[in-house]
């Protein structure tokens, strides 16, 4: 029995049902009672309880896996995941007791257009108060930058890979850029706004949402899990920053 009461289609129930930590569905879960313990926030339609802030989803082969809404992230099991096909964007299983996320097409645009196999988003305090830090002290339009800290190192530079397949990270004189889009009433509107600053910014593995939180990819779940620690890490370092005076962009 899972929490919820959800209802299930007998016929896909083989899609989440698996001894195999590393599977999607048990992977899930356990981002989502990880993140619990970080005190990320998730919200619902009408309340919010801490857990991941936002969602989780994994791009497996040709199914895409997307935790349902409105459900605790501390209690998710495998069986509350809803299963998408990649190709045709159907459901192939649906939990009757459960809501889609919101996040869902949001999900999707990294799935389709930088062909990352896991996006989460979170609600972090450190992520808001930097849209925030941001629109006041460089306007509107501008992304949150920051250089010259170690963590910097844990993110991805581009999509650009060496002569053995790997990623270049980030270096510890480079700079990291994520654009910063406004918040909508509803979450699914943020698509068309995500997706552009996705083509405004080539490189960027991650989109900061105005008073709302972020969104992070990667090539892996593995991937997709560091850069959001690390980022969170980067976020909140860079509000103590600001308290006290220092920039986040060195001038010498």
């Amino acid at each position: 029995m899972t929490i919820n009461g959800s209802d299930h289609n007998l016929d896909s129930e083989h899609l989440v049902r698996s001894e195999d930590p590393q599977h999607p569905a048990n992977l899930i879960c356990t981002l989502c009672r990880k993140f619990y313990t970080l005190g990320w926030r998730f919200s619902r339609r009408f309340e919010q309880v801490t857990g991941t802030g936002g969602g989780t989803s994994i791009r497996h082969g040709p199914h895409i896996y997307i935790a349902p809404s409105g459900v605790q992230k501390e209690l998710m099991e495998p069986t509350d995941m809803f299963v998408m096909d990649f190709e045709s964007k159907e459901y192939l299983r649906k939990p009757k007791s459960h809501k889609p996320s919101a996040c869902t097409p949001l999900f999707m645009s990294s799935f389709t257009l930088r062909d990352a196999h896991c996006c989460i988003h979170t609600h972090s305090q450190w992520a808001v108060l930097i849209t925030l830090l941001v629109e006041r002290d460089f306007g509107p339009s501008a992304p949150f930058e920051i250089e010259r800290i170690e963590q910097i190192k844990g993110i991805p530079k581009n999509y650009a890979r060496d002569a053995n397949g790997k990623v270049a990270y980030l270096g510890y004189f480079e700079r990291l850029r994520i654009p910063i889009i406004e918040n909508t009433a509803h979450e699914e509107d943020l698509t068309d706004s995500l997706q552009q600053a996705m083509n405004d910014y080539p490189d960027t593995y991650a989109v900061l949402v105005r008073r709302h939180g972020v969104y992070v990819w990667g090539d892996n779940v593995h991937k997709a899990k560091t850069q959001c620690e690390s980022l969170d890490y980067i976020f909140q370092l860079a509000v103590e920053m600001h308290k006290l005076g220092l920039p986040w962009m060195p001038k010498d």
